[in-house]
């Protein structure tokens, strides 16, 4: 696939920083704090589209089914941080929210050269997850040319998946394959064609968005509390507490041994508390709300 740097946005030269090399520190990070401070507005015309990703997403992983982030380099390691964090903060599976980077997981920390240039890599690796019909793939490319992210995209719209490209340059080919394009120009880096910078910031930002929304919406969140945090270590222990500490009013000593009845879960700890029920019926509860708090603790929902 041929590509024509003069026509991408994440390549062209910044005027404003022609004398990079020759500013201060403080001058060149006054810079790029300026630049940076441009990115919340390049995301903001995209807010309804990504809005319908999020919808996708919650009727993914509602259903059993699976989010997947495909990328290269940067946008790659991007997807496979925000994947990452899904488990310990909200308590899913690592198959819940898979990130998917060209080269293989070898590529997070040492480039692969040549990687993202086959777009049958990006099929196969889709392949060898078991992509089905149910799964959302959302395609990560600062440049919007990546043929292993454009290959993965084709793939998973020829079966069915729903599809979102995030890109940085406007109408870029990458979106044209999705069903959904979000396309944050964020206008040229402050070190030319170094996308880790407001390319990197944009894409991370809307994924943010997107893994945050998807899990509140399938009751990962009770109020703005975190309650399938997994205490895998001592400060989340800790913050298991105070969430059932916030979200109850209860004393530390209560929350404690509630939450060992709970076997550790904050939501069946608070269900506990707030309905005056055992761990047992608030597990039950919990079922019939597919994980809502706020639904399991009504009155319809208890009889």
């Amino acid at each position: 696939m041929k590509i024509n740097f003069e026509q991408m946005a994440t390549e062209t030269r910044n005027p404003e920083t022609m004398n990079l090399d020759r500013m201060t520190p403080l001058e060149l990070i006054t810079e790029m704090n300026r630049e940076d401070a441009l990115i919340p507005g390049a995301i903001q015309p995209h807010l309804k589209r990504i809005a319908r990703v999020i919808t996708y997403g919650i009727e993914s992983v509602s259903s059993g089914r699976r989010i997947f982030y495909v990328g290269a380099g940067t946008s790659g390691r991007l997807g496979v941080l925000d994947a990452s964090e899904c488990p310990p903060t909200f308590g899913v599976s690592p198959d819940t929210v898979i990130g998917l980077i060209a080269g293989g997981e070898g590529a997070f920390t040492k480039a692969i050269e040549n990687a993202e240039d086959h777009m049958d890599y990006g099929k196969a690796d889709l392949v060898h997850y078991g992509l089905t019909a149910g799964d959302l793939v959302i395609g990560l490319a600062a440049s919007g040319r990546t043929p292993y992210v454009i290959g993965a995209i084709e793939y998973a719209k020829s079966i069915g998946c729903h599809t979102c490209a995030i890109t940085c340059c406007k109408d870029s080919e990458l979106s044209k394959k999705a069903e959904i394009g979000i396309d944050a120009v964020i206008g040229p880096e402050v070190l030319t064609g170094s996308t880790r910078l407001k390319a990197g910031t944009a894409e991370k930002m809307i994924l943010n968005m997107i893994s945050t929304a998807v899990m509140v919406g399938c009751g990962k969140a009770y109020s703005n509390l975190m309650v399938d945090v997994q205490q895998t270590n001592e400060k989340l222990e800790k913050r298991a507490r105070r969430i059932v500490m916030e979200a109850t009013g209860a004393s530390e000593e209560e929350a404690r041994d509630k939450l060992l009845e709970a076997g550790g879960s904050c939501k069946t700890a608070i269900t506990m508390i707030l309905a005056g029920i055992s761990a047992e019926e608030a597990n039950a509860r919990l079922a019939r709300a597919n994980g809502h708090i706020r639904i399991a603790l009504s009155e319809e929902n208890g009889k």
